[in-house]
């Protein structure tokens, strides 16, 4: 257990990150003093071919990464190093979701039809790996997967005879169980969840979860109080009406204030209301203020900021500072996911290998 006075040190360098973000943060090309302010610094992953969607910040040391052409990278040094940990004969999966527990375990998800969706652990690091789950419903499609704790669990995949599924896991991802649909509403014509960050199904303490959707004429949140059995679904603001568009990214802090981001991911396309915010567990969404300036696809809490987090897509990162209220881009670089880790370390994730880590 810690002491009382390594928590207090532990809220004071958190607090002075979450001031330092407010203040310093500036886009690339703009000048700025010695030292240099918090900004995003790229990490060389040797996988320039590769596109990670999915991220799990560990601690500022560590991170790992999931991506196509089954993919799995881990570093336990700041990202001076990343050691390949890839499943073996994975090289056809696409993974887009990881959660870690620590350096050593860790849960990944590849997505697809059938049985390309399927959920793989590792408990010595990635040295060796076994397959948990396959889906073998064709009309299965799993987008993301949340833990509560080390032992509980959800996966979720596109609606299935018209509702979302839902996978348990009460053993840390060892196995998995199919939830009954009785509390689920019905899904929307033509809509999904959107495989593309690793955000589309986030939980937040021991019981609750949100889901996020889009395709549809309307794109919604989904919440649920008791681990998946029961949900109910609400409007939000975010641009829907096209199977482009909708909620791509959910992050809450605690059990009331949420942020919500997406938009509509073609690159040729704009996206007016990227971001809405709920002060109430997801029960109703308010449109920003003054939102990202185009489609953001990943979005985080800095933990115990109280009202800081940011926002990345291919077009650049966002920072709020007042709960999500408005936001302004402070970089220009192209992330697809972003995570922060409990001592604050934030991490993000794209193509081309792009991975950085935020100094300050």
């Amino acid at each position: 257990m810690k002491s009382a006075s390594s928590r207090a040190s532990r809220r004071a360098l958190v607090g002075l990150c979450a001031a330092g973000l407010a203040a310093a943060l500036t886009a690339p090309g703009q000048a700025h003093a010695t030292p240099r302010p918090p900004h995003w610094e790229v990490k060389d992953t040797g996988a320039a071919d590769v596109r990670f969607r999915g991220l799990a910040a560990v601690s500022r040391g560590a991170a790992w990464l999931a991506g196509t052409k089954g993919t799995v990278l881990r570093t336990t040094d700041g990202g001076a190093s990343w050691r390949n940990v890839s499943p073996p004969g994975a090289g056809e999966l696409q993974f887009r979701d990881i959660e870690a527990f620590d350096t050593r375990r860790a849960v990944v998800l590849a997505i697809g039809e059938g049985e390309a969706s399927r959920v793989l652990r590792t408990e010595d690091g990635g040295a060796t790996w076994t397959e948990s789950f396959r889906n073998t419903d064709p009309r299965g499609f799993y987008d993301c997967l949340t833990f509560f704790d080390r032992q509980h669990g959800l996966a979720m995949s596109d609606p299935v005879d018209g509702k979302f599924r839902i996978l348990s896991t009460r053993d840390g991802g060892r196995s998995w169980t199919v939830l009954p649909s009785d509390g689920m509403p019905a899904a929307l014509e033509g809509e999904a969840g959107f495989a593309a960050s690793g955000q589309c199904l986030v939980s937040s303490g021991a019981r609750d979860v949100w889901l996020a959707t889009g395709g549809a004429a309307r794109a919604r949140v989904l919440h649920s109080s008791d681990r998946g059995l029961t949900w109910t679904a609400t409007d939000t603001p975010i641009p829907a009406g096209d199977p482009a568009r909708g909620v791509f990214a959910l992050a809450f802090q605690g059990r009331a204030h949420g942020i919500a981001v997406g938009g509509d991911y073609r690159p040729d396309r704009t996206s007016p209301r990227a971001a809405a915010r709920t002060g109430d567990g997801g029960r109703g969404w308010t449109p920003a203020a003054q939102p990202p300036p185009a489609y953001r696809s990943g979005v985080t809490w800095l933990p115990r900021s109280g009202s800081t987090a940011l926002a990345v897509g291919p077009t650049g990162t966002d920072l709020t500072t007042n709960g999500g209220r408005t936001w302004r881009t402070v970089d220009t670089g192209s992330y697809d996911t972003v995570d922060c880790a409990p001592d604050a370390a934030c991490w993000a994730a794209g193509e081309q290998g792009r991975v950085a880590r935020l100094e300050r």
